[in-house]
């Protein structure tokens, strides 16, 4: 029953956050902060994990397609499918769970311990629409630029790594890249980014505005926060690839 609870709890705090804001130009001044914030601030971590990430599959794929009957362009389209269609929109999501909703919930839970909920409430400003809808709007739009970067970064990482230890032939990495590409599969990528955006902002905003207790509990909040946005991204990257891919 208590999940029952937590649902019906979370869906009417989306349903106040999603009022129309009381003063357009207030919204537009935190929707610019939470840019820079949730997004611009990611880009480094985003960036080192992405290059590394596409070294590693292309080294990967070398070795495991040591076979004069298999081309080395294969090298390249198999990375660039792995970080369109998962590594990217997939696991820099769940990194940026770790980063972005452990800030949210962490910031958010303390307002709400040190009373500044409250006395937004006090003040006649509904405290969900003016803290939540500028956060979940920023990661929805920020956060397909960053996957779309991620995915570049990672292509040029594994490029990088097949000249450097000479796995594969610079002519035949980016032949692959180029091979059998469907464009769809960027739609996919950033269909789900855009899910996986309003998941992480969503459920660590919930966790921040009931937390109850003092400092202990607001991480514990924000560990909450992030393990169950996790799981809801892996549970929805499932039912997006059943949808859009079969």
């Amino acid at each position: 029953m208590k999940i029952l609870y937590q649902i019906g709890e979370y869906v009417l705090l989306i349903l106040q956050a999603f009022k129309k804001p009381d003063k357009g130009y207030v919204f537009r001044r935190q929707l610019m902060f939470d840019f820079q914030r949730l997004g611009t601030e990611s880009i480094g971590i985003v960036a080192i994990i992405s290059i590394f990430t596409g070294a590693i599959i292309a080294i990967q794929m070398a070795y495991n397609t040591d076979s004069p009957f298999i081309p080395k362009s294969t090298i390249g389209f198999s990375t660039r499918q792995m970080l369109v269609l998962e590594i990217s929109p997939t696991i820099v999501s769940m990194i940026l769970a770790g980063k972005v909703g452990s800030r949210i919930a962490s910031e958010i839970g303390t307002m709400r311990i040190s009373e500044q909920i409250d006395a937004l409430r006090v003040m006649g400003i509904n405290p969900a629409n003016y803290l939540i809808l500028p956060k979940i709007t920023a990661a929805m739009i920020y956060n397909p630029i960053l996957i779309i970067f991620s995915i570049f970064l990672g292509v040029i990482g594994g490029w990088i790594a097949g000249m450097v230890t000479g796995l594969v032939p610079s002519a035949d990495y980016l032949l692959g890249i180029r091979e059998w590409f469907d464009p769809f599969t960027i739609t996919y990528a950033l269909i789900k980014t855009v899910v996986f955006a309003f998941i992480i902002t969503s459920v660590s905003a919930y966790k921040g505005y009931y937390v109850k207790g003092g400092s202990v509990e607001v991480g514990q909040a924000s560990t909450d926060a992030v393990v169950a946005s996790s799981i809801l991204i892996i549970f929805f990257d499932l039912i997006l690839t059943q949808l859009l891919l079969t």
